[in-house]
């Protein structure tokens, strides 16, 4: 006989998911066994994956925005092994393209910051548009050729340069947290 949790277990595991809360911490509120919780997750994962891929197709869309998002599996890459960072644990990339407009997300991926992801993440991107688009991104190397490549003719491009200085007109303002006003 198959142990099923009660729809109201259920949501409260999955609430905090979404939340944050750690697994432990998930397993020592709700009472429910910290594999159980790790087997939901996944499948409310694959089920909001599979929703987003079906729903998400001929969009139209005038400016999308495309970042990554840095994080870490189980440790950061300077602390993982060669041998752990094989099985997955350290950096992490999400690729994100976000509907400047709507702030829908059309397109997401996770992955290393290279170009074989970037390829990946811009054609998953351009699957997914119906209309000649403006995108914008920062200056990873990656991206003209995988816009090039995914989008083509398609598409108006541009990389937004950030450049960060110092004034010299308040140097006591440079060292304070926040800039004063200068009048």
């Amino acid at each position: 006989m198959a142990n099923k949790l009660p729809t109201e277990k259920k949501i409260q595991v999955v609430s905090n998911l979404a939340e944050g809360s750690s697994i432990r911490a998930i397993e020592r509120i709700t009472g429910v066994h910290r594999d159980k919780v790790v087997r939901l997750g996944g499948r409310v994962g694959e089920a909001c994956a599979a929703l987003h891929d079906q729903k998400m197709r001929n969009i139209v869309s005038r400016r999308i925005e495309i970042d990554e998002i840095w994080g870490f599996v189980a440790k950061k890459n300077k602390n993982a092994a060669p041998e752990q960072r094989n099985t997955g644990a350290g950096d992490v990339w999400t690729f994100i393209a976000l509907d400047a407009d709507t702030k829908l997300i059309p397109s997401f991926l996770a992955g290393k910051r290279d170009s074989y992801h970037a390829n990946a993440f811009v054609d998953d991107l351009a699957s997914r548009m119906c209309n000649r688009v403006q995108v914008s991104s920062d200056q990873l190397a990656a991206y003209p050729d995988a816009i090039e490549r995914g989008l083509g003719l398609e598409v108006n491009y541009a990389q937004l340069v950030k450049t960060y200085s110092v004034s010299n007109l308040n140097k006591d303002a440079a060292r304070r947290c926040s800039p004063a006003e200068v009048v």
